[in-house]
């Protein structure tokens, strides 16, 4: 099923009394929001890349290792909508979800997160909306990594929008063992003893990279001090 038809699909189910074009005008509406928030990621993109380079003809050296990003899918956007009991609309999702547009920021050292994000928040256009430090608070789990969103104008040929940006900034290291953490844990679900060994040497695996990183950037230190 593509993605017109998952989204009328669903409109269909959750508004059966509309008459058709009126689902249509709905489907539409969809895509509009879907050309808003891809907007906003390629503005968040652009920006990094902006102080990337600039770092680069500054500094020599690059903060940023990767960016990657995503959209949440039509089927994600109404599924997560329907979970929480939201109207399946365009207005609602952009209301009650801040999570559609994520950029992921792959830095070289812990600093280099704090500067990346400082620096996008005093960006004069962008608006800081939350903070979550996972840096210094790491998840029971043994999660790190650096959480803001971030409300990016958006001009279109009609009107200046606003649209959240969820980004999450964190260093090789923790994009490493978050990865691995996420197959891991996904492989062993059907095996409550083995996601249980998992989740503990897990925990251990990520005090040592948090251990590793701090030992990296200390070393950079002493480089540049040379």
């Amino acid at each position: 099923m593509d993605k017109k038809d998952f989204y009328l699909d669903a409109i269909r189910d959750v508004v059966p009394t509309q008459k058709e074009d009126q689902i249509q005008d709905v489907f539409y509406s969809f895509l509009e929001i879907e050309h808003l928030y891809d907007s906003a990621i390629e503005l968040v993109k652009t920006q990094l890349n902006i102080f990337d380079n600039e770092f680069s003809m500054r500094f020599q050296r690059n903060p940023i290792h990767n960016i990657e990003s995503r959209i949440k899918t039509p089927q994600s956007i109404v599924e997560k909508l329907q979970q929480k009991g939201m109207p399946v609309t365009p207005e609602s999702a952009k209301e009650n979800l801040t999570d559609i547009a994520g950029v992921r920021v792959i830095c070289c050292y812990i600093n280099d997160i704090y500067a990346i994000a400082e620096l996008l928040t005093e960006h004069s256009e962008f608006h800081l909306r939350k903070v979550k430090d996972y840096i210094k608070n790491p998840k029971a789990n043994g999660y790190r990594s650096f959480h803001m969103i971030v409300d990016v104008p958006v001009f279109t040929s009609v009107r200046k929008e606003s649209a959240p940006v969820e980004i999450q900034i964190r260093t090789i290291a923790m994009d490493f063992w978050a990865s691995l953490e996420h197959q891991l844990h996904y492989k062993s679900t059907g095996d409550p003893q083995i996601a249980s060994t998992l989740t503990d040497e897990l925990k251990e695996c990520a005090k040592t990279i948090a251990t590793i990183d701090l030992k990296m950037q200390d070393m950079f230190q002493q480089i540049n001090m040379l």
